[in-house]
């Protein structure tokens, strides 16, 4: 299953609305015919495996990170794929939380005198689909909210643009990130302070994230390089916007946060790095719209600067902690991640 995992993992990024999923074909110790789902509208992992194996699939034993599709969509079943292969057992990670597959996969191999086991490495696999649980139980993309701050926690210098706070290292890992998440988000605070292109560097076969960018009052520059055809931008309802449509731009009026996410739900954006600033940060904090932090710590000291949150606690006890953490060192930074949702199952 850790093997699909990795199958599964090559569509990261790619496959939205539909997940990541990983099949393998095993007869015995040996792997006969793996496959990932590449995007939307192509065949699922199961049939790309199922092809590799060929007759070698009859009587083997096939892992799938997700529980197999039982309705037809723009693709066959997949469910109807492994009967018709001959395979005698079925292991699966996770169970679709889409209601038209929902139990009802396992229930049509089951029918048809196909073994199945059920949440092997589960836990990996529902994270690993965070995006797409988020898109098809709650309508909105899984938000990952992502900053470097110093030892005495601070993100940037008062004033200052340009700055990095982390090393080299980080910098490769958050690009990484960008490459596996479907959208990328800043604010106008930030477009403003450094002009970011919000595009992936140094990831061989890279893809860039869809740029969303939040500017509620239209005071962005029309030269900023994250306003291209591909940008969202995220304004008010009563904003004049009609420079960046003309352009090519979608434009999401929103009275509100979790209305701005809908919308970006309702374009197929399963997932969401977001990386602004400190107003960005806070309102989405405030919000409880953050559902998984990644956080790097630099082993520095700046003294006066801007801190990543702007609404302070009253006390220790309103803190909210993460689930799920853990601490990586990354060259001369430490990397904490946690969770403050859960992941939809069900």
């Amino acid at each position: 299953m850790a093997l699909a995992l990795a199958e599964a993992a090559r569509g990261l990024g790619r496959t939205a609305p539909n997940p990541p999923v990983g099949c393998l074909i095993v007869r015995g110790r040996e792997v006969v015919g793996c496959g990932f789902h590449p995007k939307a509208g192509e065949p699922h992992a199961e049939v790309f495996a199922l092809r590799e194996a060929g007759v070698r699939a009859r009587g083997a034993t096939a892992y799938v990170t997700l529980e197999p599709c039982s309705h037809h969509g723009r693709t066959p079943p997949c469910a109807e794929a492994l009967i018709a292969a001959g395979v005698a057992r079925v292991v699966v990670a996770a169970l679709d939380p889409n209601p038209r597959v929902s139990g009802q996969g396992v229930r049509r191999l089951r029918d048809a005198g196909i073994d199945v086991a059920l949440g092997v490495l589960e836990d990996l696999a529902t994270r690993q689909q965070a995006g797409f649980r988020s898109l098809i139980t709650r309508g909105r993309p899984w938000v990952v909210a992502k900053y470097a701050m110093t030892l005495d926690g601070k993100v940037a210098a008062a004033g200052e643009g340009n700055g990095s706070v982390s090393s080299e290292a980080a910098r490769a890992r958050v690009m990484g990130w960008r490459n596996e998440l479907d959208a990328i988000a800043v604010g106008s605070g930030t477009v403003l302070a450094d002009d970011p292109a919000l595009t992936v560097r140094g990831v061989d076969g890279g893809r860039n994230p869809r740029p969303v960018v939040f500017d509620r009052t239209g005071r962005l520059p029309p030269g900023a390089r994250a306003l291209r055809p591909e940008t969202v931008l995220v304004t008010a309802p009563t904003t004049h916007a009609a420079a960046c449509e003309d352009s090519g731009m979608t434009v999401v009026r929103a009275d509100d946060l979790p209305g701005a996410l809908g919308a970006l739900g309702s374009l197929n954006l399963s997932s969401l790095l977001l990386e602004g600033g400190p107003t960005l940060l806070s309102a989405f904090f405030a919000a409880g719209l953050v559902d998984e932090v990644r956080v790097f710590l630099a082993p520095k000291l700046l003294g006066a600067g801007l801190s990543p949150l702007t609404t302070p606690l009253r006390a220790m006890s309103d803190a909210r902690a993460l689930e799920d953490v853990t601490v990586e060192p990354l060259g001369p930074d430490v990397l904490v991640t946690g969770y403050l949702s859960p992941i939809p199952r069900l």
